[in-house]
């Protein structure tokens, strides 16, 4: 099983949310073919093709907010999202 699987089953158990770094929930945005935006602080800004919602997730210490790990996860199961 790959790093990419193994972090998406983490991420659709939601069992982990308070658990997955900010780089983990980063790395399955752009697997699934989001682009980035920096902004000028701690934000990123992903957008995707097809998908309405923007995602903006910010660090908090080394780990995602659980609140954004949230939303992530149902923006893959609403849309279906997979590795491209």
């Amino acid at each position: 099983m790959s790093k990419f699987d193994k972090l998406m089953l983490k991420l659709l158990s939601g069992a982990s949310d308070n658990n997955i770094s900010f780089e983990e929930l980063r790395m399955i945005l752009l697997s699934l073919g989001f682009t980035e935006k920096l902004t000028g602080g701690s934000h990123r800004i992903f957008h995707k093709d097809g998908v309405s919602e923007i995602i903006n997730i910010q660090p908090d210490g080394s780990k995602a907010k659980s609140y954004q790990v949230k939303q992530v996860r149902n923006l893959v199961l609403k849309y279906k999202l997979s590795k491209l």
